[in-house]
């Protein structure tokens, strides 16, 4: 390959790396054609690049992308991908297509300047989604207020009782002492 071609890759993989939200890099020894087509297409769906990387050109991407942790899980089959959005959806897509029997296994990743293992990778994976987060918050915060109403609506309805029992009973009162 020329050496101006591998030079534009090196430039391509480095711009994805520092623009990526989170990278995650796994080896898929074993992946058919077809497995593959569906990984990227659950992944493009994310808005996550999936991409198979020579390890030479990448160690010297992530060299230049200040990412230098990457390079000892550059070895072997290497496989990454490029968060653009919710920097945890593509762990959650790796695992899950792990879980469904995907031959493809998690070498590390990396989120917030920290490298991490595969198994704080599955972690990240099980986390819920900021939408998830975001109706449990909003259901903690309606619940108290649902339950002042209800409450308060209780209250009314005791006084609205109390009164027409009060009603009731001077009516009684005047129709007796007529």
């Amino acid at each position: 390959m020329p050496t101006a071609e591998k030079a534009e890759q090196v430039n391509d993989l480095s711009r994805k790396m520092t623009e990526a939200k989170s990278i995650f890099i796994a080896d898929f020894t074993g992946l058919d054609v077809a497995s593959v087509t569906e990984l990227r297409r659950s992944l493009r769906g994310a808005s996550v690049d999936y991409q198979v990387v020579k390890n030479r050109l990448a160690k010297r991407a992530a060299v230049d992308a200040g990412l230098d942790g990457l390079a000892e899980y550059l070895s072997g089959p290497t496989a990454m991908t490029f968060a653009r959005e919710d920097p945890l959806e593509p762990a959650r897509i790796l695992q899950q297509f792990i879980d469904k029997g995907g031959k493809l296994a998690i070498k590390s990743g990396y989120l917030d300047g920290d490298m991490l293992s595969p198994d704080q990778v599955k972690q990240l994976a099980l986390l819920p989604s900021r939408d998830e987060l975001i109706a449990k918050l909003m259901g903690s915060v309606r619940s108290p207020v649902y339950g002042l109403a209800s409450v308060l609506a209780g209250v009314l309805r005791s006084l609205v009782g109390t009164l027409a029992a009060l009603e009731e009973s001077r009516r009684d009162e005047t129709k007796s002492g007529d």
